[in-house]
């Protein structure tokens, strides 16, 4: 039984990064025919319908006070908005699997916002993982005698991509003990709707109305609605509650993995050995930032935390 129920523990944490990973590949290929706003917001408003019936049918559906209302409309300001505006446009200049890379150092820059806001110690591990991991990005964007092969712009937009993310992590640890995981998400994505509807009815309203139904893109877009931002998050919630904060997180290093494969086998993109070993890079700086060294220890057993 307890196997069982690690399969299904492991299984659903895979289950979300190989989701977070293929939705750089499906914003590529949506992106084909539709602008990043229109993206992004029918990715948000399906999502909301779909975690709004899944939240009332299951009765986790919890309506936030009003004091809390500030740090919802804060959080949904650092992500979905300034974190897809980065993102979404980033990868219009990048390719996915840079962008993933880029991305997944998101739990190196984390522990600095956490030390500076909430004073949670910032270790030497956390230090020398950051810098290798960076230098694994460097070994990804830059190509031997070439310099800089990945657009200056998109690596920029990508990384503020990552500080809106940073951001995000900081408010929610405001409200995260006072609202379930999936209303917080439900309520992030309709305010994001929100911040969103007036860019695209001034910038890509009228290109969408002229635009051809593209069936191909249009799949894309549902495949990130149900898949990326609905039932990624579903899995990952489920895997953070029995396996705990930082070993679920510890699989957030897998994603510039499964992008670079789907990538390569989806959308044709180039897998330099060069590239492979940038990506293998920035996951060891990751999971030697995360990893706990245990301290030999001659004397009586400690007193175990409870």
């Amino acid at each position: 039984m307890q196997n069982k129920n690690s399969i299904k523990i492991y299984g659903a944490v895979i289950l979300a990064m190989v989701c977070f990973a293929l939705s750089f590949v499906w914003f590529k290929v949506a992106n084909i025919t539709y602008g990043p706003m229109t993206i992004v917001l029918f990715r948000l408003l399906i999502s909301s319908v779909i975690l709004f019936i899944f939240t009332k049918l299951s009765k986790r559906l919890i309506l936030p006070d009003w004091k809390d209302f500030k740090y919802l409309l804060l959080l949904a300001f650092f992500e979905p908005f300034i974190y897809f505006m980065g993102e979404s446009y980033g990868l219009q200049y990048i390719s996915s699997t840079i962008g993933a890379v880029i991305i997944a150092t998101i739990p190196l820059v984390a522990p600095f916002a956490a030390y500076l806001f909430y004073k949670e110690k910032i270790t030497f591990r956390n230090i020398i993982g950051i810098l290798i991991s960076f230098f694994g990005v460097t070994i990804v964007i830059f190509e031997i005698g070439m310099g800089i092969t990945a657009s200056p712009l998109g690596i920029l937009l990508q990384f503020c991509a990552v500080l809106a993310a940073v951001g995000y992590t900081v408010v929610l640890h405001k409200i995260s003990n006072k609202i379930n995981n999936l209303s917080i998400i439900l309520f992030q994505n309709i305010i994001g709707s929100i911040f969103f509807l007036p860019l695209w009815l001034i910038f890509e309203k009228n290109r969408f109305l002229t635009t051809s139904f593209d069936q191909e893109a249009m799949l894309a877009i549902l495949y990130l609605a149900i898949f990326a931002s609905t039932f990624a998050f579903i899995f990952f919630t489920y895997s953070v509650r029995h396996l705990g904060i930082t070993k679920a997180n510890m699989f957030t290093n897998t994603i510039p993995v499964f992008t670079a494969i789907f990538a390569w086998i989806i959308l044709g993109d180039q897998l330099t050995l060069q590239k492979f070993i940038g990506i293998v890079v920035v996951i060891a700086g990751l999971f030697f930032a995360q990893m706990r060294f245990k301290k030999r220890y001659d004397g009586p057993d400690p007193i175990p935390r409870t």
